[in-house]
């Protein structure tokens, strides 16, 4: 019997519409309270605590932010590189169908917009956990009543905290980069959106040796970024 005919009577089976929409409130629920209490989900944007910081020390829970903000950045500097090859791709137009060219230039830039906004909100993350490190610690150092290991343990204490600033200084200077980035993206994308004729696509071409320089100027920032998180998380893992 074709597979068709066996499904039509379930159709009209309410009990097992029924349970199929038990099945999918049920993933919902699971769905929202991943969203809600993961690291990485909507719940960290809104300062909600994650589920990690009821079992995970710390230090350990900067360690994961600041791999998730690095991993972040390499997905950010491949959406960039994959936009700019299909800007060229776009400039380099020679008859076809413009209008597709235009849709599969807007889903790139949408993309490296997606994932620029991404980093931006994981390098929040990892300056959260920077603060909550730092004033746990910051409050331990008073409990010491041996002063040299005090003093060891604020010189450690001190080098952390500097570090910790300027990997976020560097995150943020690579994240910062791609706002001009995306503003050219965004004004090829608008402009040919109104204007999808041969003409408009000339006058492109002029603008995609700037972007190019951008683009390569944005990866290289991410790349340094990548090698600076590294480091730091290489270190405080010692």
């Amino acid at each position: 019997m074709n597979s068709m005919v066996r499904f039509i009577p379930l159709l009209f089976n309410a009990k097992a519409l029924r349970g199929k929409k038990r099945w999918l409130s049920m993933a919902a629920v699971v769905f929202t309270l991943y969203q809600t209490f993961s690291p990485n989900g909507v719940g960290a944007d809104w300062g909600i605590p994650s589920y990690d910081t009821f079992y995970k020390e710390p230090r350990d829970i900067l360690v994961t932010r600041v791999e998730a903000a690095s991993e972040a950045q390499q997905e950010t500097a491949n959406e960039f590189r994959s936009a700019l090859e299909k800007f060229k791709s776009v400039t380099g137009f020679d008859g076809g169908d413009l209008e597709k060219k235009f849709n599969t230039l807007n889903a790139a830039f949408e993309q490296s917009e997606a994932a620029a906004s991404n980093v931006r909100n994981r390098i929040d993350r990892v300056v959260n956990a920077t603060n909550r490190l730092l004033d746990e610690w910051r409050g331990e150092l008073n409990q010491y009543h041996d002063a040299s290991i005090k003093r060891r343990a604020q010189n450690q204490f001190d080098e952390t905290r500097k570090k910790a600033e300027q990997l976020i200084a560097v995150m943020r200077n690579a994240e910062q980069k791609t706002e001009p980035v995306l503003g050219a993206f965004r004004d090829q994308v608008l402009f040919l959106k109104h204007n999808l004729n041969t003409q408009a696509v000339n006058s492109l071409k002029q603008e995609s040796v700037v972007i190019e320089q951008d683009v390569s100027a944005l990866i290289r920032e991410m790349e340094a970024s990548i090698a600076e998180a590294e480091a730091f998380v290489k270190e405080l893992s010692l």
